[in-house]
This record gives C-alpha cells, sequence and structure tokens, in this order.
C-alpha cells in the first residue's frame, strides 16, 4: 500500500471537529461547546465531481450575467418589475391579470422540489443552488487564490499582522465588495432593466436616490452573506435543510458514507493483522474538505449540501491505498445496508402525477393567454339615458391591457343584439405595446330591443378583422 501524506494530520485544523457515538445530532458542526461559531477553512476540493461543478457553475453563472443584455423585440429575455408589476419571462409579459398562473407555476414548482428531494436528495444545493455556487465557485476560490489552501490560511490566521498580511487580507476584501457590487448591480437589472440601469451609471447617484441606495443594499448584503455568515445560511436560515426529515427516506438518493465496507476503521499505522479492518482509514479529509464542517461517516445531517467534496477526497486516498473508489458515493440507505436497487415508491408516483397535472394546467393556461385583456364596466355614477329616437344610452369605460411587443389597433362589436358602439375620440382604438390604455365609450341600443331593467350584452374584440376575444356586460334599460 502506497502511504498516506498526512502532514496536516498533526495539526489541528479549525474546522476537523471528530465525534463518536451519536452525540454530534445534538450540536451543529459550527458551533462549539462554548456556543461559540468555528471558523472554517475547508481544504481546496479537487476530482471529477468537482470539475464536473465547475462546468455546470460556468455554465449558470455565464446564464446570470448575460441574460440582462438579451432582448426580444426590444424587450428583455427576463424581467421581474415588481414596482411596474410587470414580468417578462423568455418574451412572454405577464401583468397583475396573470397571477393566477404565477401562484399555479410556484405551486408546481414547489411539488417538483418536493419529488426531487424524495429521490435525490439535496442535489440541487451542491449543484444549483446560487449560495453554494457563489461562496465555493468564486469567493473561496479568490481565498484560495490569495491565501492558500486550508493550512495556509490558518497559518496566515494565526500569525502575525505583518506587511504581506495587511496585503493579502486588504487585496482579499477589495476583491470581495468588488464582486458583490458587480453581483448587485446584475441582480438590480433583472428588477429595473438594463437600460434603466445604464442610466443609472452614467448619471450622479443623487440624481436616482432610491435606486442607488439599492444597489449599496444588495452590495452590503451579499458581501456580508459571503464573507462572513457564508456556510451559516445554509444551516441557521434555508427552510431546505430543515425540511430534509420529512422529505427524505430510506430510498434517498444521497451524499453518503458505506458504512458497511469502511467499517471498522483505523489509520493504516495503526492496523494489525489480526482484526477485519474496513475501507476506511479514518484520515479524515472527507472533514477537512467539507464546507459545511461535519462528518459525512456519521450519516445524513441538515448540514450536509451533497457538494460531493467529501467524494473526491475519499476517491483520491483509495487510489493511493489501493482501493475501489465510492467509498464515499451517491446512494441510498436501502442501496448500502440491503444492496437493494433503486425502486419507485408511492410517494414518488404520487408526487410525479400530481406534478404533471400542475405542469399541465400552468402549460395550457400559458398557451391559452389572451395577448389583450379587456375590461368593460359601466361608467360610475352615470344614469342610462333615453335618445328622442327611442335608443337607450348607456356610457362604459374601457381597460385595455397589450400584453405583446406591438401596437395593435383594437376594434369592438356587438354580438348579441343590433345596437350602436362608439369609442369616444377615435373610430379605431391604437394600445401600444406592453401598456395599459383607458378610455370611454357609448353603446346606444334600441329600446324595443331590450328587456327592463338589467340585460346582458356580448362586446366582440377584434384586431385587423380578427376575433381576440369577448367581453360581457350590463346595460341598463329604465322603465320611464
Amino acid at each position: 500500500m502506497e502511504k498516506i501524506d498526512n502532514t496536516e494530520d498533526e495539526i489541528l485544523h479549525d474546522n476537523l471537529i471528530t465525534d463518536t457515538g451519536e452525540s454530534f445530532r445534538d450540536k451543529v458542526a459550527i458551533i462549539d461547546k462554548k456556543g461559540k461559531r468555528i471558523w472554517l477553512h475547508p481544504k481546496k476540493p479537487k476530482g471529477n465531481f468537482h470539475r464536473a461543478r465547475i462546468i455546470v457553475s460556468v455554465f449558470l453563472l455565464a446564464f446570470l450575467f448575460i441574460t440582462p443584455f438579451i432582448k426580444i423585440n426590444n424587450e428583455p429575455l427576463l424581467l421581474f418589475d415588481i414596482f411596474n408589476r410587470k414580468f417578462i419571462i423568455f418574451g412572454l409579459i405577464f401583468w397583475p391579470q396573470d397571477f393566477f398562473i404565477f401562484a399555479l407555476g410556484f405551486l408546481a414548482f414547489v411539488v417538483f422540489v418536493v419529488l426531487f428531494t424524495a429521490i435525490y436528495g439535496r442535489i440541487f444545493c451542491g449543484w444549483i443552488c446560487p449560495q453554494t455556487i457563489f461562496l465555493e465557485m468564486v469567493f473561496r476560490k479568490v481565498e484560495y487564490w490569495i491565501e492558500g489552501d486550508s493550512y495556509e490560511q490558518i497559518k496566515l490566521k494565526k500569525s502575525p499582522w505583518t506587511a504581506s498580511k495587511i496585503f493579502k487580507k486588504s487585496l482579499k476584501q477589495i476583491i470581495f465588495i468588488s464582486i458583490s457590487f458587480l453581483i448587485g448591480n446584475i441582480l438590480l437589472s433583472y428588477i429595473i432593466g438594463i437600460d434603466r440601469l445604464y442610466q443609472l451609471v452614467k448619471d450622479t447617484p443623487a440624481s436616482h436616490p432610491g435606486e442607488f441606495t439599492a444597489i449599496i443594499g444588495f452590495t452590503g448584503l451579499f458581501y456580508f452573506i459571503f464573507a462572513w455568515f457564508r456556510e451559516q445560511a445554509c444551516t441557521f436560515v434555508c427552510p431546505y435543510a430543515r425540511l430534509q426529515s420529512v422529505l427524505l427516506d430510506n430510498n434517498t438518493i444521497v451524499v453518503a458514507y458505506d458504512f458497511k465496507r469502511g467499517e471498522m476503521r483505523k489509520p493504516l499505522k495503526l492496523r494489525n493483522n489480526n482484526e477485519n479492518y474496513g475501507d476506511c482509514i479514518d484520515c479524515k479529509n472527507c472533514v477537512r474538505v467539507c464546507p459545511t464542517g461535519i462528518d459525512i461517516r456519521n450519516g445524513t445531517q441538515l448540514e450536509c449540501v451533497n457538494c460531493t467534496a467529501c467524494i473526491d477526497a475519499c476517491d483520491e486516498v483509495m487510489v493511493k491505498i489501493k482501493k475501489p473508489k465510492r467509498l464515499i458515493k451517491y446512494a441510498s440507505y436501502n442501496q448500502i445496508n440491503n444492496n437493494q436497487k433503486f425502486k419507485l415508491t408511492p410517494r414518488i408516483i404520487i408526487y410525479t402525477i400530481l406534478l404533471l397535472l400542475l405542469v399541465s394546467v400552468v402549460g395550457v393556461l400559458v398557451a391559452g393567454r389572451s395577448n389583450i385583456e379587456t375590461n368593460i364596466l359601466r361608467a360610475q355614477g352615470a344614469l342610462p339615458q333615453q335618445l328622442p329616437d327611442g335608443n337607450i344610452v348607456n356610457l362604459y369605460t374601457m381597460k385595455v391591457l397589450n400584453k405583446t411587443h406591438e401596437s395593435i389597433p383594437i376594434e369592438l362589436k356587438l354580438e348579441n343584439i343590433s345596437g350602436n358602439l362608439e369609442i369616444i375620440g377615435t373610430d379605431i382604438l391604437k394600445v401600444n405595446p406592453g401598456r395599459l390604455t383607458e378610455t370611454s365609450l357609448l353603446l346606444k341600443i334600441p329600446k324595443n330591443q331590450l328587456k327592463p331593467y338589467s340585460n346582458k350584452i356580448k362586446i366582440g374584440v377584434y384586431s385587423n378583422g380578427k376575433f381576440i376575444n369577448s367581453v360581457e356586460t350590463t346595460f341598463l334599460n329604465p322603465l320611464n
């Protein structure tokens, strides 16, 4: 067997917590016995899984930073303008009238998260979550570049303040603030649009105090999270970890330690030939590399984000001692304990059916969504009038919302009764793209075609002779 280089084994890492029995479940890995935070300095990860995560992270970060500059019909590809209640998702404009679609879409997303977690655990946290990507693939990469690996970081932390230490610490914080400022601007562009952000950059902060305050707030928030709060966001703030107890079961695939193969564990130099040892040599590399400071050999824990760093670290050791890889791997408890293959459980089947139904409903609603939203109501306080020629006149207020990127001419026609319909001020109403247009209209109907009191009137909405939709409203016919 090849000898393992354990030069760091004699050094007590800030993030190294050894435990036995079940007591680890009574505490959080990043808090010591006195209740103080244990600052983590995880070892730099490397390996096949880490390289795959880098590729995924580069793609997601590129999508985040490039998307605000992509436009369709001079509109952003994605926009979440909460102030004007206007949302654009891949070219489709959504207004408050479409909120029910968002509600169903969000419900479908929640069911998807539940289903995905029930099958694959917290793979989202390790591969896609923005918190993990920014912390592990951006901020910690900068930290490794400036301060070195975990051992060098701890050594620098405990060393006296010299010119070199001041330079490294200052450079790191300056870069952290700069990245936080960049992220804050990019995220703001998803709310106000990239054109508005250009204008903010050109003008002085005093010209746009609200937006400038938002940028400073975003910058401060991201700097606080990624420079100081870090893994505590996953452990104490994110509710996803707390849901594991109800979402995971023995069939859920998670990052797991193969205890049947690994136990009993003991370092190579302490082994003898009289006992049957497992493949785990208790090198603790899986603990040193963990970004949340846990020992994966203790089983599934709320701090674990399934980042696969421990898999790569363990695989490297297994290669050196000429043992099979994947002592730590993606697997369920039943797969390890019972040598059982993955199977569909009733819960997974029910979640899948429910998810497919919700996605189908959302898809039908989006596909059948009208590009023109029309609302016609009788004008408040306006009484019906009888003209000398026997016609009854009602005054209406009409609101037309254009959800497209083009100007649309609107014509109105009575569908279920004869009469005269007049848009006040114009023959054909032109509705600007992405705008809500409000106008008034007069509706004249001969009295002999009307029932006493209230009548249901259907008005067809047309554009260039093409039917769009119809609107029902009430027409009043006074007795006298």
